[in-house]
């Protein structure tokens, strides 16, 4: 049995008793990925001289007021789109591939403030665009249920190094379902928090009004611990939210008695397997069991979400992204004879096909003669479906449905379609689009690939998703399914 198959707070339990020591967690993980990480190739870049450094240090604090913190000596793994002081961060992105920053994240520091252990920088989509690790600019992760298949994106290696035991858990960001969809994909834990719930400071954009940062774990509860570190208002971060955080894991009492949860018929029609339909119905009839109701609702203007968030976050992402221009930092093209030649080449050569073509809907969205038609429309429309969750939510407490249409695909089984590609996010896409929170949680098989329960909150109702979440999480096992690599 491995360490990593104990819940946080068990881990815990046995570095307070001094039964294990912190080396030993991070022995573990390295000891981990030297086995497995050749095959899932989770990772970019390892951490290991300075995470053993410190956890030798956390090693003489053991048994001190010091190491009471929950987090305390636990190995994390980072996307690779946080920015972490002296260890480099790529974006997956050629462009970025020498970058070693010279400050942390907000996320970071707070993760540093409770003495967790960095491990290293996760792999990902080339600036996190895509939906399934497959357009890095260095390597593809693959999903440790199937090595054959996605692992999802574009966290995808941050929820297979999860689910694969490289690290108790790991941060994600999540702009159109980046988190959610390949939690769902590696049958692990995956939260989107509200917007402006998590400082937002040291993320490299993709789309500064959807991104966000979250957690990906293996339970609920470590879910929440996670989340409660990474919150909060931070003067760094004008998005981030002055609100109180409350105590998340007191929210986990897996009472969901009276509770209305609404099912958008939207969710469950033309396109959603039919596995993953028949999952949902039977993690609605759990919870039924457990006291809740449900009822069909619609968001009618759902279908018009994929569009309106592609037209969005490109045009964000071209607006982002045009500060990667070979002078200031990263990669520079040795091509050039002018500054102009400089700009073109530069990035022609740095930035990968899948963010070529989302600069270019970008900036034909927001031209001149076009801006009206495209990005302003999209964004009319987004109020619509933001105000369609506001009129749901005030009838019911959360919203439930599959995370994902299918379960994950196989590699290569989609790139040469974008658009194909694109519907991946489309039962995750209206939750950033209106900034709620989102969690999926493992709810079934498919030919023995995970299934993921999608749970929708009110705006800076995590706690009411965490609740709903454990107590399908506490009267199921799928949780304790792990793959067999």
């Amino acid at each position: 049995m491995s360490l990593f198959d104990h819940k946080l707070s068990d881990l815990h339990e046995l570095l307070h008793k001094k039964e294990v020591k912190v080396s030993d967690l991070v022995e573990e993980s390295y000891k981990r990925i030297g086995q497995v990480d050749s095959q899932v190739q989770a990772f970019l870049t390892l951490d290991e001289e300075k995470a053993r450094s410190t956890a030798k240090k956390l090693d003489e604090k053991l048994g001190t007021d010091e190491s009471k913190g929950l987090l305390f000596g636990m190995p994390i793994g980072i996307k690779d789109n946080i920015v972490t002081r002296d260890l480099r961060t790529t974006c997956a992105s050629k462009i970025l591939e020498n970058f070693d920053p010279i400050y942390d994240a907000t996320v970071v520091q707070k993760l540093q403030q409770a003495e967790t252990i960095t491990i290293g920088k996760l792999n990902m989509d080339e600036f996190a665009m895509g939906s399934s690790t497959e357009n890095s600019g260095f390597k593809k992760t693959k999903n440790p249920w199937n090595l054959d298949t996605v692992p999802g994106g574009s966290s995808g290696g941050s929820a297979a190094a999860v689910a694969a035991g490289e690290v108790p858990f790991s941060l994600g960001s999540d702009t159109g379902g980046s988190i959610r969809q390949p939690a769902s994909f590696c049958g692990v834990v995956g939260l989107k928090p509200t917007y402006g719930r998590v400082s937002r400071f040291g993320l490299v954009a993709f789309a500064s009004s959807l991104d966000q940062i979250g957690p990906v774990t293996r339970t609920v509860e470590d879910n929440a611990y996670l989340l409660q570190a990474i919150s909060g208002l931070d003067p760094m971060d004008s998005t981030s939210a002055n609100v109180e955080v409350p105590n998340f894991v007191q929210a986990l009492t897996g009472d969901v008695k009276g509770l209305k949860i609404a099912v958008p018929k939207e969710y469950l029609g033309e396109g959603v397997n039919e596995e993953v339909k028949q999952s949902v119905l039977a993690s609605l009839k759990v919870l039924e069991s457990l006291g809740a109701t449900w009822e069909e609702v619609s968001l009618p203007h759902s279908k018009y979400a994929l569009a309106t968030y592609y037209l969005l976050s490109s045009s964000e992402a071209s607006a982002n992204l045009a500060r990667f221009d070979g002078v200031r930092y990263g990669y520079r093209t040795p091509n050039a004879d002018n500054l102009m030649d400089l700009y073109k080449n530069t990035r022609a050569e740095g930035f990968g096909d899948e963010v070529k073509r989302r600069i270019m809907l970008g900036t034909f969205a927001l031209s001149s003669g076009y801006y009206d038609a495209y990005y302003k429309k999209a964004q009319k429309v987004r109020t619509l479906i933001k105000k369609d969750f506001e009129d749901v939510f005030e009838k019911y407490d959360v919203i439930v449905g599959p995370t994902t249409p299918t379960p994950a695909f196989k590699i290569g089984e989609k790139t040469s379609d974008p658009l194909t590609m694109y519907m991946n996010d489309i039962l995750t896409i209206p939750v950033n689009l209106a900034g709620v929170p989102g969690i999926s949680v493992p709810c079934g098989l498919s030919n023995g690939l995970p299934l993921g329960l999608q749970i929708i909150g009110k705006h800076f109702d995590e706690s009411t998703v965490y609740r709903v979440a454990h107590a399908f999480e506490q009267a199921t096992d799928f949780h304790k399914q792990k793959p067999q690599l």
